[in-house]
């Protein structure tokens, strides 16, 4: 009996040296994205981890899973609400199954540029979006650019008559979808890990995507056309799940959240810079040839693309739609 006494003592002495260990454990903060490093979403995905690790050090570990390492965006919020994920930054047309209101950022030719974007991001409809998750389990915690969509294409696209017939891919969007029926063309959701070899095997016609990610994942090596339409804009939203932001303890919190905002500001930076540089290293390749169009031709497509605001007007609503085309002004 006293050796079963004994042994009982050892064993909790055991646990209660083992608590402080187990209780001094970081944080883990497991940041999934689909692009590569060197993309706006990349750096600021890295920016983020550096910030975080420096001034919450053996507090909270961030691990970076680039390039769908981890999980696809088609996946990536389910796992985050099963927690197998804690943060990603899947584009805005990866949140319909969560929200509609959120299809306002794929309509055609709505923000003439990346600073009617921003403007309408930080204004109160724009952050009250962030919010709009909160009935799924996930929280908004920011937006963060890539920029303006070009088209790319095997054949030259001048007028919307030029895509007749053509088959392109598109992220997972019935809006994008109704963009590219409006012209004839036949569009096809993919996975963006899918792209090149869809457009090496000349399984799809084109794709629409930023300067940064046509030059990033080479799209312009297997794509002789690229058409500066600047049609449309594709950003992220810096999400988690709300089970886990309100676990964190507060000041922690305050400290993840600061970082994330540096990050982001720093991500934004870097896409604008990327529009100029990554497009200029596209024309310099010589690889891809890029159409600049005409203000008649530039005309031709927002005629032809608009109907798609008034397709999808009941699911976003009127009022917001109105406030982000008032942001151009």
């Amino acid at each position: 009996m006293l050796l079963k006494k004994l042994g009982v003592l050892s064993a909790l002495a055991c646990l209660f040296l083992a608590a402080p260990a187990f209780a001094n454990k970081p944080i883990v903060i497991k940041f999934s994205h689909v692009v590569a490093e060197n993309t706006p979403k990349g750096q600021m995905a890295n920016k983020f981890k550096a910030l975080v690790e420096e001034r919450l050090a053996g507090k909270v570990e961030v691990k970076v899973y680039p390039s769908s390492q981890l999980f696809g965006d088609k996946k990536v919020l389910q796992a985050m609400l099963l927690g197998d994920v804690q943060m990603a930054a899947p584009s805005l047309s990866k949140f319909k199954k969560y929200t509609k209101t959120l299809q306002l950022f794929d309509l055609p030719f709505l923000f003439k540029d990346m600073a009617a974007v921003d403007r309408f991001q930080q204004s109160a409809s724009g952050q009250e979006l962030l919010n709009s998750l909160s009935s799924k389990g996930l929280i908004g915690l920011g937006y963060l650019h890539n920029g303006m969509k070009q088209i790319s294409a095997s054949k030259i696209l001048k007028v919307p008559a030029d895509a007749h017939g053509l088959k392109f891919r598109i992220m997972s969007s019935d809006v994008l979808a109704a963009q590219f029926q409006a012209v004839g063309a036949a569009p096809l959701k993919k996975p963006f890990s899918e792209v090149f070899t869809l457009l090496q095997t000349k399984a799809i016609d084109g794709q629409e995507n930023t300067w940064s990610n046509i030059y990033s994942k080479k799209f312009f090596e297997v794509q002789p056309y690229i058409t500066e339409s600047d049609h449309g804009v594709l950003d992220y939203m810096v999400v988690t799940s709300k089970q886990f932001w309100m676990s964190l303890p507060e000041d922690i919190r305050t400290v993840v959240k600061t970082s994330l905002d540096e990050a982001i500001a720093l991500g934004n930076k870097v896409a604008n810079e990327k529009a100029v540089s990554d497009k200029q290293k596209i024309v310099d390749s010589g690889r891809s040839e890029v159409i600049t169009l005409t203000d008649a031709e530039r005309t031709q497509w927002v005629e032809a693309m608009k109907p798609v605001w008034k397709q999808f007007e009941d699911q976003i609503g009127k009022e917001l739609i109105d406030a982000a085309y008032n942001s151009n002004k």
